[in-house]
C-alpha cells in the first residue's frame, strides 16, 4: 500500500506540463536567476574584499580580477557541458564517481593535499588549489542520478537497491569527514538522500535511513571537541564574543546595522577586519550590512527561482520518461538550494557554523567553477526537453 501512495504520488506531479512557451520561460528564468546572482556575487566580493586586498597585495580589486577569471573559466565549462549529450555524461558517470573518490584520498596524503585552516581539502597543483570536496559533490549526484535511472523500480520496491548507493555515500562521507569537512558531509547527505525520496523509496526504510543518519550526524557533532564548540557557541555566541563566538557576533552586528535598506554599498565596517572570512563564507553578512533587509530578501528571491526552475526542468523531464535527466536536474536543484539555505542560517545565527560557501556568489575557484558546470548541466537538461 505504501509502494502505490509513493508511486502515485509520484505520478501526480507530473501529470500535466506546461505548454512549449512555459518551457521556454523556465529557460528565461533560470538565465535570468543564475546571471543575477553572479552578478551580485561579483558586487558583494568586491566589497567585501577591497579592504584586505588593498592590505595583502597593495591593490583594492585583487580578489574581483580572480574571481572574473574563475567566472570565465567557469563560463566556458558550463557552455561546454549544455552542448554534451547527457546520455554520455550518464555513461562516464560511475568513472567520473571513482575519480572523486581517488581524489578525496589524495587529499589526505602527507605531499599531495594541501592543508588550508587545519584542514586538508584542496589539492596543489602548482600555484592553483582545486577543492576536491565540491568536484566530489558533482560526480556524485551524477552517478546517482544514473543508478536511479537503472534500478527505479527497484528503488521504489526493494530495499538492498535503496541501500547501494547509501554504501557508497558512507565511504565518500567517511572520506569527507577525515579532511575534515563536516558541513560539504551534511549537504552531499542530504542532497542524495532527498533525490532518494524523490524516486519513490518507501517511506518506512528511508525514514530508517533518515533517522540513522541524523543520529550519526549529531553522534559526530558531539564527539569532536571544534564541532561541539561550534554546536555550543552558535546557541550562544555572546557568551563567547571574543573566543570560539567572535566571528558570529560579528555576523550579527553586521545584520543589525544593516537595517531595512543597509548602510549603502561599500559602506560595511565589519568587512574592515571585523568579520573573518568576509568575501567568502561570510559574503551574505556583509551584503545584509550594506543592501539591508532588501538585499537579503532580492538573494533569496533568486535563490528561490533558481531552484523552482531546476525543478520544473526535471518535471519535464520526467514526464518524457528521461529519468536520469530527471534526477539530475533534481539533485543539482537540492544541491544547490541546500548550500544556500545553510551558508545563510549560518550568517544569520540560525545554524552552527559549517565552512560552506554562499553558491555563485561567495569568492572560492573551485566553487565557482563547479557550480558554472552544474547551471551548464541543467540548461542542457532544458534543452532536450524542448527538443522533444
Amino acid at each position: 500500500m505504501m509502494h502505490k501512495k509513493r508511486k502515485s504520488y509520484l505520478s501526480m506531479t507530473t501529470k500535466s506540463i506546461a505548454p512549449e512557451t512555459s518551457v521556454r520561460r523556465v529557460e528565461h528564468i533560470l538565465l535570468f536567476a543564475s546571471a543575477g546572482i553572479i552578478l551580485m556575487g561579483l558586487l558583494m566580493v568586491t566589497s567585501a574584499s577591497m579592504a584586505i586586498s588593498e592590505k595583502q597585495f597593495g591593490g583594492a580589486f585583487h580578489y574581483l580580477w580572480k574571481q572574473m577569471s574563475y567566472l570565465g573559466l567557469g563560463l566556458i565549462i558550463a557552455l561546454i557541458m549544455s552542448r554534451i549529450p547527457t546520455e554520455k555524461i550518464e555513461y562516464f558517470s560511475p568513472i567520473l564517481l571513482m575519480f572523486a573518490g581517488v581524489a578525496l584520498i589524495s587529499v589526505l596524503l602527507p605531499g599531495i593535499g594541501r592543508e588550508v585552516n587545519g584542514s586538508s581539502r584542496w589539492l596543489g597543483i602548482g600555484s592553483l588549489g582545486i577543492q576536491v570536496s565540491e568536484v566530489a559533490k558533482l560526480f556524485t549526484i551524477l552517478y546517482v542520478a544514473g543508478y536511479i535511472h537503472r534500478h527505479l523500480e527497484e528503488v521504489r520496491r526493494n530495499w538492498l537497491s535503496f541501500f547501494k548507493p547509501m554504501g557508497i555515500l558512507l565511504i565518500l562521507a567517511v572520506l569527507l569527514l577525515l579532511e575534515p569537512d563536516f558541513g560539504s558531509t551534511v549537504v552531499l547527505s542530504t542532497t542524495i538522500l532527498g533525490m532518494m525520496f524523490l524516486a519513490g523509496a518507501p517511506l518506512r526504510i528511508f525514514g530508517l535511513v533518515v533517522a540513522g543518519t541524523a543520529a550519526v550526524f549529531a553522534l559526530l557533532a558531539i564527539s569532536s571537541p571544534y564541532r561541539l564548540a561550534r554546536l555550543t557557541t552558535f546557541l550562544d555566541p555572546w557568551q563567547h564574543q571574543y573566543g570560539s563566538g567572535y566571528q558570529l557576533t560579528q555576523s550579527l552586528i553586521a545584520f543589525g546595522r544593516g537595517g531595512l535598506t543597509g548602510v549603502g554599498l561599500g559602506n560595511s565596517v565589519q568587512k574592515l577586519f571585523y568579520l573573518p572570512e568576509a568575501h567568502t563564507d561570510f559574503l551574505f553578512a556583509v551584503l545584509a550590512e550594506e543592501l539591508g533587509l532588501m538585499g537579503v530578501l532580492l538573494v533569496i528571491t533568486l535563490f528561490s527561482l533558481l531552484v523552482y526552475c531546476g525543478f520544473m526542468i526535471g518535471r519535464a523531464a520526467f514526464k518524457k520518461n528521461r529519468y536520469f535527466n530527471a534526477y539530475l536536474a533534481y539533485g543539482l536543484s537540492l544541491w544547490i538550494g541546500l548550500q544556500a539555505l545553510i551558508n545563510m542560517g549560518v550568517n544569520a545565527g540560525l545554524l552552527p557554523t559549517k565552512g560552506l560557501t554562499l553558491p555563485l556568489m561567495s569568492y572560492g575557484g573551485s566553487s565557482l567553477i563547479v557550480l558554472c558546470a552544474a547551471l551548464g548541466l541543467l540548461f542542457r537538461i532544458d534543452a532536450e526537453n524542448r527538443l522533444g
